[in-house]
């Protein structure tokens, strides 16, 4: 594979697209039944398709120079990029119609906007609330039910109101997170025109802003599952994601203290702390469903 090839894989940032998995873990630990294999495929064509060709469009666009996520240095843009989203974004949609065209369709239409996203014709990203709304809602409720759609979960499950109220809160996590990416992008987002929340809000607000909305989603997650009959559930989640809380309080102190520490490094730790400590937690609760559905408990 020549330089240019090797870059333009490099920028669909595969390992990066892996922090998306709570949400993949959150709609398959609500889910009452799946099937294995569609389960699986279902994650494979999110998390090594749609989300690498979404980075790499937004990429291909940005043509950054400063850190983005995942990459601290990324290389140079080449065309090379273009055809492997287009790869990619077909590959997605080919094999999303092997589950179901509804699936199908909704990866289409995911792959569509967020492309908006970056398109310099549309470009949602220049757009601070706009484009909030927009990432919020198709990375969170709607890959929410997404998923559970790829997955063969029957329509009256996934359409009930306390599985539409699991889909909101996850719209409210990715309300939180969001902002959160782009604290160290301040500068070069300013350059390109692209006013962005986090701009927006300025760096304490950003913080305030983010631990707020966390707050509301966790309060509104545990009210859910009260709702449902699994308050287990909600003390699961709690203990398997403590260590986001530590982290991020400290990082906030940090900030408070030197505004210089909202860089990329701990960007991405939080990144990462946080979507491991959360699939964690989804994990323990499927873990819990599946014993306690065990014959003999």
């Amino acid at each position: 594979m020549n330089a240019s090839w090797s870059d333009a894989w490099r920028l669909l940032r595969i390992p990066f697209s892996l922090f998306l998995m709570p949400i993949y873990w959150f709609a398959l630990s609500a889910a009452p039944e799946v099937t294995g294999w569609k389960a699986a495929a279902v994650f494979l064509i999110l998390h090594l398709l749609v989300y690498p060709a979404s980075n790499g469009y937004n990429s291909y666009y940005d043509r950054d120079e400063g850190s983005i996520g995942g990459l601290k240095h990324p290389p140079k843009v080449t065309q090379q990029l273009y055809w492997l989203v287009l790869l990619f974004d077909t590959l997605a949609v080919l094999l999303s119609l092997l589950l179901s065209w509804p699936f199908a369709a909704m990866v289409l239409l995911y792959l569509l906007v967020s492309k908006a996203y970056s398109y310099k014709g549309i470009r949602l990203k220049k757009y601070p609330i706009l484009s909030t709304v927009v990432v919020v809602i198709f990375q969170g409720a709607f890959t929410f039910v997404m998923v559970q759609v790829g997955m063969g979960v029957a329509p009256p499950i996934i359409l009930s109101q306390n599985n539409l109220l699991l889909a909101l809160v996850s719209s409210l996590f990715l309300c939180g997170s969001y902002p959160l990416t782009q604290v160290y992008q301040h500068e070069e987002d300013a350059r390109r025109g692209d006013q962005t929340l986090s701009l927006l809000l300025g760096l304490w607000g950003t913080f305030v802003f983010a631990a707020v909305s966390l707050l509301l989603a966790t309060a509104l997650l545990c009210y859910t599952y009260w709702r449902r009959g699994e308050p287990w559930n909600g003390l699961l989640f709690l203990l398997g994601t403590g260590p986001v809380v530590l982290i991020f309080t400290r990082w906030l102190l940090e900030v408070k203290r030197d505004p210089r520490a909202a860089n990329f490094e701990n960007t991405m730790r939080m990144n990462k702390v946080s979507s491991l400590c959360m699939s964690f937690a989804f994990g323990l609760i499927i873990f819990w469903h599946f014993w306690q559905a065990a014959p003999g408990n």
